[in-house]
C-alpha cells in the first residue's frame, strides 16, 4: 500500500486521522460567512476544508418536472427542483481563491470536489493539493480519469457503490496515474442512520483495494467517526456550519464548531490509543507491578514455625513470591525468625 501523501507530506503530517470539514452550501450565499466557517474549522483543529465546485448548469438542466423535481417526503430538499437546489447550494467559483487563501493562512489544506471536467481544470488552475470524488460521481469514469490524470491524490467516497463499481472506479483512477488514494466509506442519506453505516466495511475496503480508507460521515455526533478510526480509518469528512439554527441546504446534518473540535480531539485520542499489538507491561506500567498481589508473612514467626494460611497470605504489594507458589510454602518450616510484613521468598526455607 502506497503511503497517502498530500504534496510531499504523508498523511501522518496532518493526523491521523485527517479531519476534513465540508463547507458545502452552508455559506448561505455569503462569502463573509464562508470565511467565518473556514476560521471556525481551523480553530476547531480541522486539517482540511473542502468545497464543492459546480454550478446548477454543470449539474443538471433547468427543468422542474418528473425526476427533476424532489418530491420525496423524507428528503431535506423536498419541494425543490434539482436546478433550484443547486442554485441555492453552489459555491461561486470566484469565492474559491479567497477561501483557499484563508485556509492556507490558517494552516489548513483547501481543496474541492469537482463535478465535471471544467471544474477539474478550474481547480487545477488554482493549484489545489488534491481532489475529491463524490459518492454520486463515483461511477462517472470519464470524470475519475480526468481527475487522476492531474497526478494529484484522490479521496473518493463510496456511497451506494457496489464492490464491482468501486473496483472499476479504482482501476480507472490507477490506470490514469493515481498513486495516492483514500476510499471513504459513506452512507448517502442525509442525515444517515448509524445503524446503516456498516463501518465494518472499512477494513474490508482497505484489504480489498490495498489503499487507505476513511469515512465520509453524515450521521449526527462523533460516535461513528471515532469508531471508524478504531477500524483503520485515516480520514474523516464531516459537514460544518456555524450553527444549525442558521439554516442552509445541509445545516440539518452538519456539525457545529464545538462538535468538530470534539471530533478532532477524540479521534486523535482513538488513533493514539490503537498503538500496536503489545503484551506484558509497557514502560508506563513498570511502576505498577509493585501493586500486584504476592505472598507475604502476616504474623511474626520464630525459626521452626510452620507456614500456614494464618501467617501466609496473598496481599498487595507485589514484592513477594507470586501467589501461584502458595501450595509450595504451606506446611513448610521457616529456618529463621521472620517479622510480620516480610515478603515471602524461598530463602525462608533455608
Amino acid at each position: 500500500m502506497n503511503p497517502f501523501k498530500i504534496g510531499d507530506f504523508p498523511i501522518e503530517t496532518y493526523g491521523p486521522p485527517l479531519v476534513i470539514a465540508e463547507l458545502s452550501g452552508n455559506h448561505n450565499h455569503s462569502l463573509d460567512r464562508a470565511i467565518e466557517i473556514v476560521e471556525a474549522a481551523a480553530k476547531a483543529g480541522a486539517h482540511a476544508l473542502k468545497l464543492q465546485t459546480y454550478t446548477a448548469d454543470t449539474m443538471t438542466i433547468d427543468f422542474a418536472e418528473r425526476e427533476f423535481f424532489i418530491a420525496d417526503e423524507k428528503s431535506l430538499w423536498k419541494g425543490n427542483s434539482l436546478y433550484s437546489l443547486y442554485q441555492k447550494a453552489y459555491t461561486p467559483w470566484e469565492w474559491h481563491k479567497p477561501i483557499f487563501d484563508r485556509c492556507r493562512e490558517l494552516g489548513m489544506i483547501g481543496f474541492s470536489t469537482p463535478f465535471d471536467a471544467t471544474a477539474v481544470d478550474f481547480l487545477e488552475d488554482l493549484g489545489v493539493a488534491c481532489h475529491k470524488v463524490a459518492s454520486f460521481e463515483n461511477t462517472d469514469l470519464p470524470l475519475i480519469a480526468k481527475v487522476a490524470r492531474t497526478g494529484k491524490p484522490i479521496i473518493m467516497s463510496t456511497g451506494m457503490a457496489t464492490v464491482a463499481e468501486i473496483d472499476e472506479s479504482v482501476r480507472t483512477a490507477r490506470d490514469n496515474g493515481c498513486e495516492h488514494l483514500i476510499l471513504l466509506k459513506c452512507t448517502s442519506s442525509y442525515p444517515a442512520d448509524p445503524a446503516s453505516s456498516n463501518l465494518n466495511t472499512i477494513p474490508h475496503l482497505r484489504d480489498l483495494f490495498n489503499c487507505h480508507v476513511g469515512l465520509s460521515d453524515h450521521t449526527m455526533g462523533i460516535g461513528a467517526g471515532v469508531a471508524s478510526v478504531a477500524l483503520g480509518g485515516v480520514a474523516i469528512e464531516k459537514h460544518i456550519t456555524l450553527s444549525r439554527s442558521d439554516g442552509g441546504v445541509d445545516s440539518a446534518f452538519s456539525m457545529e464548531p464545538e462538535e468538530l473540535a470534539a471530533l478532532v480531539r477524540e479521534t486523535r485520542t482513538a488513533s493514539q490509543a490503537l498503538g500496536r499489538v503489545s503484551y506484558g507491561p509497557t514502560e508506563a506500567e513498570l511502576g505498577s507491578l509493585v501493586f500486584r498481589r504476592s505472598l507475604y508473612i502476616v504474623e511474626d514467626m520464630k525459626a521452626g514455625d510452620v507456614i500456614t494460611t494464618r501467617n501466609l497470605r496473598a496481599i498487595r504489594p507485589g514484592l513477594g513470591l507470586p501467589t501461584k507458589y502458595i501450595d509450595k510454602l504451606l506446611g513448610k518450616h521457616v529456618t529463621r525468625d521472620v517479622a510480620r510484613g516480610t515478603p515471602a521468598g524461598w530463602d525462608l526455607l533455608g
